[in-house]
């Protein structure tokens, strides 16, 4: 028996695990190689941006972009326009996805809310619902729990509907170390979780489906994206699960102003999101899509694009993933960059 321990142990590793390790090193290996490449291209550039400036070099959009650097550094957010209207991301599709498409979601809510965080005209919140099973273990495994950090965030284990059934305050402390317990990132251990009850008839669920089209975002309203990467399996997904909430539904005005776009409207959650960030500081939808919508979407011709479908006002229940996809790279150190990003 102690031999037959002893070999299973010593048993060499097959061709295929071999080439798993290996690949795993490399990866390691470039990311380590590209994080200090990028630090000394960003070393490099700060170099030329002093020289011209003690040169009196620098042109007006290189002195703007200096300005906006030097502001974000010191976190002035003076200018900050917040926009009182809360966004919701739909986390209860977990069991739906394999790995590698909760992989892509986790990033996918890391430049979700860098957006939020970047922008002149932020959101009021960003709340994630029905955080559990894999997207939980994904997130506590990414920058050290690095998304409970996220300031002006909230996490709740629990769906959506509690927007409007809310109960008494949670006097619960933050966190979500147990993942029973509803919970607000970016707080203190100490304080405890409020929801504050919103009307049913504000709420709106933002699906490709939807019958009706959104012509403005409102103060006061709750808009919820559908947080999922389905390959487009699950047709009417997020419909038929706004229906059975009895909420409204709406669908962003793509074809109104893309008309003519010679690709398939499939976008990834981020994407949904800029969108909206861009039309409450442009209100003018036909900017918005054409500012966020990826440059590719507009050019035919190449047919053998891949891509990992995201979603396309939350989720893409009918429409094809194809070469549609700006992909959201799946990589793990993407939580950790947007947390990163100015």
């Amino acid at each position: 028996m102690e031999t037959a321990a002893l070999t299973e142990e010593t048993k060499p590793l097959s061709k295929n695990a071999q080439k798993k390790l290996a690949k795993a090193a490399r990866f390691q290996a470039m990311k380590l190689e590209r994080r200090a490449r990028e630090k000394e291209q960003r070393k490099e550039k700060k170099r030329i941006r002093a020289e011209k400036r003690a040169a009196g070099e620098l042109d007006s959009d290189e002195e703007r972009e200096e300005e906006a650097r030097r502001k974000r550094r010191k976190g002035d957010g003076g200018k900050q326009q917040i926009f009182g209207a809360r966004v919701v991301i739909d986390l209860g599709f977990d069991e739906l996805m394999s790995e590698k498409e909760i992989t892509s979601l986790c990033s996918q809510l890391a430049y979700t809310y860098s957006a939020n965080r970047r922008s002149s005209n932020p959101f009021s919140s960003l709340l994630f619902t029905c955080l559990n099973g894999r997207t939980l273990t994904r997130l506590e495994t990414v920058g050290d729990a690095s998304y409970k950090r996220w300031t002006n965030t909230e996490w709740w284990t629990d769906g959506y509907e509690k927007l409007w059934d809310a109960e008494s305050p949670d006097s619960k402390p933050a966190g979500v170390a147990n993942p029973q317990e509803p919970a607000e990132a970016g707080t203190d251990a100490d304080r405890p979780t409020v929801r504050s009850k919103v009307p049913k008839e504000s709420v709106v669920y933002l699906t490709a489906d939807s019958s009706e089209e959104l012509l403005e975002l409102k103060e006061g309203e709750t808009y919820i994206i559908g947080g999922i990467v389905d390959r487009n399996r699950y047709k009417n997904l997020c419909l038929n699960k706004a229906n059975a909430a009895g909420i409204r539904t709406a669908r962003l005005p793509i074809g109104t102003y893309l008309s003519d776009l010679p690709t398939r409207k499939v976008l990834t959650v981020n994407q949904v999101f800029e969108i909206m960030l861009k039309w409450v500081e442009t209100r003018n939808w036909e900017q918005a899509l054409y500012a966020v919508m990826p440059k590719r979407k507009f050019h035919t011709g190449n047919s053998k694009d891949k891509s990992v479908a995201g979603s396309e006002q939350g989720q893409n229940d009918h429409d094809t993933p194809g070469d549609a996809v700006e992909e959201v790279v799946v990589r793990a150190e993407d939580i950790e960059a947007a947390e990163e990003a100015p």
